[in-house]
């Protein structure tokens, strides 16, 4: 499947990322090949075989829950860029 700096450019909006045309040709280029790689493993017939997560059989490992005291307000927002009150200042996206 061939896809289009047009696709891409299509994408972009959506996304509100800013691209160069030369990204846009790049970012075709490795799409498109995505896409073809996908359409091979189509091909391939996997009626019958069961899903599986992992092939190595390993599982994960949870640790038990240990109830512990919340972090202080100043310490958790320490790095947030802004700050509402006792929380993180979200920037407005919806226009």
């Amino acid at each position: 499947m061939e896809i289009t700096k047009g696709d891409v450019e299509k994408v972009a909006l959506l996304a509100r990322l800013r691209v160069t045309e030369d990204e846009k040709a790049v970012f075709a280029r490795q799409l498109s090949q995505i896409l073809t790689h996908v359409e091979q493993l189509n091909r391939y017939e996997t009626a019958g075989v069961e899903p599986t997560t992992t092939v190595m059989g390993q599982v994960n490992v949870f640790r038990d829950d240990v109830v512990r005291p919340p972090l202080p307000v100043e310490k958790a927002l320490a790095n947030a860029p802004e700050r509402e009150g006792d929380g993180f200042g979200v920037p407005r996206i919806i226009e």
